[in-house]
């Protein structure tokens, strides 16, 4: 018997061993790329760190937290450059301040004796390489010596400042010439020294930067950004009267309405009554953004052929007279007139009005939540109505500290240079810091701070190149490095994580590492109570719930919301790009791809794979593989046989001690881009082509081909997201136990515990009893929400944040 066994073994190793060799020599046929098969050698994981941070501290636990104490300080020289006075004749005068080889110049302004400037500059205290500052006072409609006055200051007696101390106050000084002589004219100066935790570190021109001239000197600042609060707007198209047909012998006619907003164009359906009183009654929504300025073109239209609409009136709504509502209550419906503009003799249009008029419930949804709610990654889950919104929970503090081995990304002169920074989003709030410049392992050591109104949420952290530094917008699109998301859920409240997070970024020639980047995380409680109550909670606002939105609906409403963010931040000083902005937001990830479902795929078989070891498992015990196992098996059997209420008592029990095992064995580290959950290394390169290729296609020619193709991407994206759905609630199922959030881990535990005492205790005549009244019970004790152990499943983390 022992010997057949072990023949069947080594048979069964045969076999597994001939089939890797053929399924490795198909890879090598299918994927001759080099750096495709090169990814997997590369180091991808994550590495802890404990980097000296503020005040001298290490990684670890902190609870009690100062400003700026989770990054390294560093000293600036700072220079604020405030004005001057009796400057002689009417000069064009700057200020150009020299530090051993840096140099720069405040703005010149024109024929004034007493110019105001209030610019501050800095320069890092470890680039200071002479011992004098010279500030010169100049005259740029001056030829040849343009010199007014200089004032020199020793380096070394610059005084130090130190928040929250009041700023320095600014001193007259009186002007030299070159020889030390004095000359007509005063300038007056603050110069100190303090860290990146002054105030004027955001404001500061830096001495160091002397390659950036111009409109690109301010694209290398580090800024706050504030997203615009978003809104849906609920326009419901009910009916419309006394329309006037252009064709009045028109018997039938097909009419519909066109409602815009910016950009996105909306139309109902043809109305079924074909006649002058259409009716309609159907919703039409969009995502509109606070200040509301542009306003809402409704056209009510006939079909009078192909290609051909002829409008029968129109009418413009401003949207800061629509009632915003907080529930979903309702609102009053309105008649609105209807106008038609026809064109005149000199070219302009006149607006006639029509006894034409069209029903309409027009409202400002502020109970659901805008964006974020459509993705994995959701960083802030609260209503938009302040109204609705509760008080924070905690704190969130980011300390971005340095990147290394970055990858060139620009070439001049035959040389590689990157000049990298960072953008970081959690809500309604977006940083981004300074550039530095021409560095492959930049220091930032900049910190930033949010309020957390959820656990549940993730964090976004994206390193981008520079390409905007010439000031005229020939650089192109920034470049992107890599990106890091954390979830919050899977922090321990006040432990400060210091980590290297690898830099991936996948291209059609395959995955790459780009570098490291090292970040120090710190999660704060308020209240653990608080914090422990929301797992109660709904996960979205209850208006997604009692009155949910379609799919299609969902998918229109995240493409308009992206476009307005996207908008909106590439209109600040400087400009947060497009490019930058949807990379941020995930935009296209939804799109097919044979990477990411087969990444699904995997993930599904990672959760029937318990499955699978318990049959197997199952199949040993009966086989008698091990006669005292099997044995044990038999009486634990023939016991819950003889007492059947004991099994739900021990299965809960057996959860518990399980759990309680592997808290030995819990996640140290916070989750990061995993290469081969997302199959990236793995990949072929018709299948990242494939992934790569715009959506529609560009790569066909061939009409017919080309519709069958997008048709196939477009339904098997949603076959994608179902996959990653069932493998999201899977995993869920599955952290129950792994204390990947470690509070809903210790919460499920005691409820196990809780659990067994009471079904001990308690006959299951009775348990089955109440369960089944609870499940048939009158609809009027029913609630709309989603049940505490539905809200509770949902908020615990899964692997979507490690895919790509």
């Amino acid at each position: 018997m022992a010997n057949q066994n072990r023949n069947q073994k080594q048979n069964r190793n045969q076999n597994q061993n001939r089939n890797q060799n053929q399924n490795l020599n198909q890879n090598q046929n299918q994927n001759p790329n080099p750096q495709t098969n090169a990814a997997v050698d590369e180091d991808f994981n994550l590495r802890e760190t404990r980097p000296s941070l503020g005040g001298g501290r290490v990684s670890g636990y902190d609870h009690v937290g100062t400003a700026f104490d989770l990054v390294e300080q560093m000293d600036y020289l700072y220079m604020r450059v405030v004005k001057a006075k009796e400057l002689p004749g009417s000069p064009d005068p700057f200020v150009e301040l020299k530090l051993g080889g840096s140099k720069s110049a405040t703005r010149h302004l024109e024929k004034t004796s007493a110019p105001a400037w209030n610019q501050v500059f800095s320069i890092l205290k470890d680039h200071i390489q002479a011992p004098h500052i010279e500030i010169s006072v100049k005259d740029k409609g001056r030829s040849g010596d343009d010199l007014i006055g200089i004032v020199v200051f020793d380096a070394i007696d610059v005084p130090r400042r130190v928040p929250p101390d009041s700023p320095l106050a600014p001193e007259w000084y009186r002007l030299e010439n070159r020889r030390g002589e004095r000359v007509t004219g005063e300038l007056m100066i603050a110069i100190w020294m303090g860290t990146q935790a002054d105030e004027a570190f955001p404001e500061a021109w830096h001495l160091d930067v002397t390659t950036v001239t111009g409109d690109g000197v301010a694209s290398i600042r580090s800024k706050v950004y504030l997203s615009p609060r978003l809104w849906y707007l609920r326009v419901n198209v009910i009916e419309a009267q006394e329309l006037q047909l252009c064709d009045r012998n028109r018997q039938q006619p097909e009419i519909f309405v066109r409602v815009a907003h910016g950009n996105m164009i909306l139309r109902t359906k043809i109305s079924e009554s074909r006649n002058t009183n259409p009716l309609w009654n159907e919703d039409l929504m969009f995502a509109v953004a606070e200040p509301f300025e542009e306003q809402l073109v409704l056209c009510v239209e006939d079909k009078v052929g192909p290609n051909k609409d002829e409008v029968l009136g129109k009418c413009m709504i401003p949207l800061q007279g629509v009632e915003k509502r907080m529930d979903f209550k309702p609102p009053v419906s309105r008649w609105y007139n209807l106008e038609k503009h026809t064109g005149s003799e000199n070219g302009q249009r006149n607006g006639n009005r029509l006894n034409s008029r069209v029903h309409l419930r027009i409202s400002l949804d502020g109970g659901y939540h805008v964006l974020d709610e459509l993705t994995h990654y959701s960083s802030d889950l609260r209503p938009t109505a302040r109204q609705l919104w509760k008080p924070a929970i905690g704190v969130l503090e980011l300390g971005i500290l340095n990147a290394q081995n970055l990858t060139p990304m620009k070439m001049k002169d035959g040389r590689g240079f990157t000049d990298a920074y960072c953008v970081a989003k959690y809500g309604q709030k977006w940083i981004r810091t300074r550039t530095i410049l021409n560095s492959f392992n930049p220091k930032w050591n900049e910190q930033y701070t949010w309020e957390v109104f959820d656990p549940c949420t993730v964090i976004t952290i994206g390193v981008f190149d520079n390409c905007q530094l010439q000031g005229d917008n020939r650089g192109g699109k920034d470049s992107r490095i890599g990106k890091v998301r954390i979830r919050l859920s899977t922090l321990e409240t006040g432990r400060v994580y210091t980590h290297f997070y690898p830099l991936i970024v996948l291209s059609p020639s395959g995955v790459k590492k780009m570098g490291e980047i090292q970040l120090a995380v710190r999660f704060s409680c308020a209240s653990l109570s608080n914090m422990l109550l929301m797992y109660s909670q709904p996960l979205l606002p209850n208006l997604h719930y009692s009155h949910p939105l379609s799919c299609h609906q969902i998918e229109i409403l995240r493409h308009q919301a992206t476009q307005i963010v996207s908008t909106r931040l590439s209109r600040s000083e400087p400009p947060l790009r497009k490019e930058v902005v949807e990379y941020m937001l995930d935009v296209g990830s939804n799109l097919w791809s044979v990477r990411r479902s087969k990444a699904n795929h995997y993930r599904i078989a990672r959760i029937l794979s318990a499955i699978v070891k318990f049959i197997k498992w199952f199949n040993q015990i009966c086989t008698w593989n091990s006669p005292f196992i099997t044995v044990l098996v038999h009486i634990l059997f023939l016991a819950f046989v003889c007492f059947p209420w004991m099994i739900l008592s021990t299965i809960f029990l057996y959860l518990f001690l399980i759990g309680t095992w592997n808290y030995r064995g819990r996640p140290r580290h916070p989750p990061h881009m995993d290469v081969k959950l997302s199959q990236a290394d793995t990949a072929l390169n018709d299948e990242l082509d494939e992934e790569f290729d715009t959506f529609p296609t560009s790569q066909k020619q061939i009409d017919i081909l080309k519709m069958r193709y997008d048709r196939l991407r477009a339904i098997a994206s949603r076959v994608q997201t179902v996959l990653g759905d069932m493998a999201t609630q899977g995993e869920r199922f599955y952290n129950l136990l792994s204390w990947r959030d470690p509070r809903a881990t210790a919460l499920f535990l005691i409820l196990c515990l809780i659990a067994s005492v009471l079904l001990y205790i308690t006959p299951p005549k009775v348990v089955v009893t109440v369960i089944g009244f609870y499940t048939m019970r009158y609809p009027r004790f029913r609630d709309q929400r989603p049940s505490y152990p539905m809200n509770f499943l949902r908020r615990l983390p899964a692997r979507t944040d490690s895919l790509l």
